[in-house]
């Protein structure tokens, strides 16, 4: 048997935050509900109620929902409309396939004053003679019965059946009380029997609430037997690690990605396309020589390296416009390029400029101190500030023998 818990209503009041004295509306449907409980004392304020597709048998513990304007208990057990008196905003009530047979007891909805619409169809009531007229003369509040509307015309001529269909209502409800005390009593008495016969459920039978809910319980232990004997195959361990020992890609969090190299060719950068508000606490990336692996929120995106990479120099940083996850990784041959150096000079190199100072090269590699003599350095520019350039006489170019001095031509300057 399934109870109405706190714990039930709580889940299903996910839409108010959990919140029960402020609930409006909950759906119970389908959770093999047994009997209403303490709807009427935690969820005050209730104005829809879904209970359809449940094993309730009696309708009690709604009569102080005063604001209920919708109550479904449709494909339930019950047998009788009762203690509703008390829901005095109730407009709407569906009580599709039960097991109604007693159409008076419609007569418990005349204090429901703002009862409009009224579902009863799929009852054994419904057969009854004279039922759509009767229930419209007993609830003159109603406007629609079972998805019709009700005519003026309708009503008056119920009006003026009343007294003659009333009679008979009530002559097929006793009949109705004394076929169900049979059934009841025939089903005590077949149990045994039922038991021991294997091919009882492949029979066809009779449609009662005592049916249903042995329909139901021998339903539920068949799923129970299968479950136990369906043995479910564990989920397969991923393997990350081949078994001769190479990585293996895999996309678990089944992001998008994309792999390339850097215009210069000395990088390998992978763009993770991960959710732009995702909290970086949740992101973690491990680089290998070989591969790449970024933990996402417990999820792991592995990818092999086509050259292998230095794991030291690589970094990891989130786009601050996308948000997405970028993997700079250096190659190794590029981290391990030796620097080219100019080959080392053995002999001493000397050239005497046209003023006659003299200029000496170093050694790549030597210390200059073992060349240079900085003692010497003030002494020598000394000496070489009293030098005074040496400065050759100008020589004035002979005149050619066919030379003929013109004095009216200035003389150059």
């Amino acid at each position: 048997m399934v109870f109405i818990t706190e714990s039930l209503i709580r889940k299903r009041a996910e839409h108010n935050e959990g919140q029960l004295s402020t609930l409006e509306e909950v759906s119970l449907h389908q959770q093999d509900i047994e009997k209403i409980e303490y709807l009427d004392k935690w969820c005050r304020e209730l104005r829809i109620l879904y209970l359809q597709s449940n094993l309730i048998s009696k309708i009690e513990n709604v009569g102080r929902l005063k604001k209920l304007e919708y109550l479904n208990l449709a494909l339930n057990n019950i047998e009788y409309i009762e203690n509703l008196s008390g829901c005095e905003s109730l407009n709407k009530l569906d009580l599709t396939l039960n097991f109604i047979g007693i159409l008076s007891s419609v007569e418990n909805l005349r204090d429901n004053i703002h009862l409009a619409d009224l579902y009863l169809t799929g009852n054994p009531c419904v057969d009854h003679e004279g039922y759509r007229d009767y229930v419209i003369a007993t609830l003159p509040q109603l406007q629609r019965l079972d998805g019709n509307e009700i005519t003026k015309t309708e009503r008056i001529l119920a009006l003026q059946k009343y007294d003659k269909i009333s009679k008979r209502i009530e002559e097929l409800d006793q009949q109705y009380a004394e076929k169900r005390k049979n059934q009841v009593n025939e089903y005590a008495r077949t149990k045994q029997e039922r038991d021991a016969d294997e091919n009882y459920w492949e029979q066809q039978s009779e449609y009662t609430p005592e049916s249903r809910i042995e329909t139901h319980e021998s339903m539920k232990k068949k799923r129970e037997r299968e479950s136990k004997e369906t043995k479910t195959e564990p989920k397969p361990i991923r393997q990350y690690i081949g078994d001769d020992g190479r990585p293996l890609n895999c996309n678990e969090p089944k992001v998008d990605f994309k792999m390339y190299e850097s215009d210069d060719d000395r990088y390998i950068i992978l763009d993770i396309a991960v959710f732009r508000h995702l909290d970086t606490s949740l992101i973690d990336v491990d680089v290998q020589p070989t591969y790449v692996r970024a933990t996402i929120k417990g999820k792991i995106l592995q990818l092999v390296l086509s050259e292998e990479v230095n794991t030291t120099l690589s970094a990891a940083e989130r786009s601050k416009t996308t948000g997405h996850l970028v993997i700079k990784m250096l190659k190794v041959k590029e981290s391990n390029t030796p620097i080219e150096t100019k080959p080392q000079i053995e002999n001493k190199k000397t050239s005497t400029s046209s003023s006659g100072k003299s200029s000496t090269y170093l050694e790549l590699g030597k210390d200059p101190s073992s060349t240079v003599d900085y003692t010497q350095i003030v002494n020598q520019n000394k000496r070489n500030s009293q030098l005074k350039p040496k400065t050759n006489p100008s020589k004035e170019r002979e005149n050619s023998s066919d030379f003929i001095d013109n004095p009216d031509v200035p003389p150059l300057i």
